[in-house]
C-alpha cells in the first residue's frame, strides 16, 4: 500500500513541472514580435539605414550583375547569330583536265538558289590559283626605284556579290547585267586593294593595269562582313573573266539566308544548283548554335554571379556586426526582459526579427534599384533587356534570408545571457 501510494503520489509531479515550464516560458505572439523587432529597428534610425545600405548595394548588385549578364550575352549570342548563322557556302570541284563535260553550275544557276524559301541574297564567285597573286598597278609607266605595283587576287563574281557579302560601295558604282553582256573591261576594287593602289576616288575613272591588260575601275566595295579576304582583291565581271583571265567556271556560291532557315537552304542549295549532280558539292553550313549560345550565356552568367555573391556577403557581414554591437548596446534591456520572465528562445527570436527586418527591406530596395539600373543600362546601349521574374521576386527573400543568417550567432549570443550578469553589466 505504502509503494503504491507513493507511485501514485509521484506521477504528477513531472507533468505539474512541465506546466510551470510552460507558464513561466510561453510563446510570444507573432504580432507582438514583429513589433518589438520594428521598434528596435526604428529605435536608431540612422544606424539601421546604414545597415540597411549594406544589404541594398549586395542585392543590388547581385540583380544587376546577373541582369546586365543574361542582357550582354542575349546580346553577344544575337550578334553571333546575324552573322554566322545565316551564311551559307557551296563549293563546286573544278573540271578534270581536258574534259569536255559542261560546267555543274553555271553563272545563271544563282537564280534557282535565289528562288529558295528563306534566301535573302546569293551571288556566284570563280577564283583560281593563277589569279591568286597577280602585280597590279595603279598606271603603266613604271619609273626606276618605284615599286611596280601590288600582289593581289583577281576574281569573277556575279553582280550580286555586295548583298552576298554583306558589304556596301565606299565609293562608285558595282557593274550590271549591261556591263556583263557587253564583256566591259571594267573592274571593282575591295576597299583594300584601293587604299593600296592609292585609287580614292573612281569620278575621273582611274584604270588598273595586269597581265598586259587595262582595266576601268567604275567602284570600290568595302564593309565586308563576309569573304573579307575579297577587300584585297581586284573583282571583275563574269564575261571579262572569262576573256581577259580565263576565269570560267564558278567555284563558289555565297548564299545569305533568313534566321533559322540556313540548315533547310543548305540541304535544298545542292538540289537547286546542280539537279542530279548535287552530291558532287560540298556545301559549309552553320552549326547548332544552341550549344554554344548556353555556353556563351552561361559563362557570363557564372562570372558576374560570383561578384554578385561576393557583393551580397559583404552585406551579410555588416548587419552581422552592427547585430552584435546592438546586442552588446542592449544589455540591460535584455537583462530586464529576462528578469520580467522573457525566454532564450523569445529573446534570440526578437533580434532574429531584427536583423531579418533590415534584410528584407534591403532586398526589397535593391531589387528595385537593380532592375531600374539594367533597364536603363540596356536603354542606353540600345539592347533589349533581359530579367529574370524569379530574380526579381527572389531577391527580397534572399535579403531576408541573408539578414536571417547574419543575425544568427549575435541572437544567440543575447540569448545565452544570464538575467543577473545581465543587469550587473555596466550600460
Amino acid at each position: 500500500m505504502t509503494t503504491g501510494t507513493g507511485a501514485d503520489t509521484a506521477q504528477p509531479r513531472p507533468r505539474g513541472r512541465r506546466r510551470a515550464r510552460r507558464a513561466e516560458r510561453p510563446w510570444i505572439d507573432p504580432r507582438d514580435l514583429w513589433s518589438e523587432s520594428l521598434a528596435g529597428v526604428l529605435a536608431r534610425p540612422v544606424r539601421s539605414a546604414l545597415t540597411t545600405l549594406g544589404t541594398v548595394l549586395g542585392i543590388g548588385t547581385l540583380v544587376i550583375t546577373i541582369g546586365v549578364a543574361s542582357t550582354a550575352a542575349n546580346q553577344i549570342v544575337g550578334r553571333f547569330d546575324a552573322l554566322t548563322a545565316t551564311s551559307v557556302s557551296v563549293v563546286v570541284p573544278a573540271p578534270a583536265p581536258g574534259s569536255t563535260d559542261p560546267a555543274l553550275v553555271g553563272w545563271r544557276g544563282v537564280d534557282a538558289v535565289e528562288r529558295l524559301a528563306g534566301v535573302e541574297s546569293a551571288a556566284a564567285l570563280s577564283d583560281s590559283q593563277s589569279t591568286a597573286n597577280v602585280q597590279v598597278r595603279a598606271n603603266d609607266v613604271v619609273a626606276p626605284g618605284e615599286l611596280s605595283g601590288q600582289t593581289l587576287a583577281v576574281v569573277a563574281a556575279g553582280p550580286s556579290l555586295p548583298a552576298a557579302v554583306r558589304g556596301t560601295m565606299a565609293t562608285g558604282r558595282f557593274y550590271d547585267a549591261g556591263d556583263i553582256a557587253r564583256h566591259e573591261r571594267v573592274a571593282v576594287l575591295g576597299d583594300q586593294a584601293a587604299r593600296l593602289l592609292g585609287i580614292g576616288d573612281v569620278r575621273h575613272a582611274p584604270a588598273v593595269f595586269f597581265e598586259g591588260q587595262s582595266f576601268t575601275v567604275i567602284g570600290v566595295l568595302g564593309g565586308f562582313r563576309r569573304e573579307q579576304r575579297l577587300s584585297t582583291s581586284v573583282i571583275l565581271p563574269p564575261t571579262t573573266a572569262a576573256d581577259r583571265m580565263g576565269l570560267k567556271d564558278v567555284t563558289r556560291v555565297l548564299v545569305n539566308t533568313s534566321l533559322g532557315a540556313a540548315r533547310q537552304v543548305a540541304r535544298q542549295a545542292p538540289i537547286a544548283l546542280a539537279p542530279g549532280h548535287e552530291d558532287a558539292l560540298t556545301v559549309v553550313a552553320p552549326p547548332d548554335l544552341s550549344k554554344a549560345r548556353k555556353g556563351v550565356q552561361g559563362d557570363v552568367d557564372g562570372l558576374f554571379l560570383v561578384l554578385g555573391l561576393v557583393s551580397l556577403v559583404v552585406g551579410a557581414i555588416g548587419i552581422a556586426n552592427v547585430t552584435l554591437v546592438t546586442v552588446m548596446e542592449r544589455v540591460g534591456e535584455i537583462g530586464l526582459r529576462r528578469a520580467l520572465g522573457a525566454s532564450r528562445r523569445q529573446v534570440a527570436g526578437q533580434f532574429l526579427a531584427e536583423s531579418t527586418t533590415i534584410g528584407l527591406l534591403g532586398g526589397v530596395v535593391g531589387a528595385a534599384l537593380g532592375v531600374v539600373v539594367v533597364v536603363v543600362v540596356a536603354a542606353v546601349k540600345h539592347w533589349t533587356p533581359v530579367l529574370d521574374l524569379r530574380l526579381a521576386l527572389g531577391a527580397p527573400v534572399a535579403g531576408a534570408l541573408v539578414g536571417l543568417l547574419a543575425g544568427l550567432y549575435p541572437s544567440l549570443r543575447a540569448a545565452r545571457m544570464e538575467p543577473v550578469d545581465a543587469l550587473r553589466a555596466p550600460s
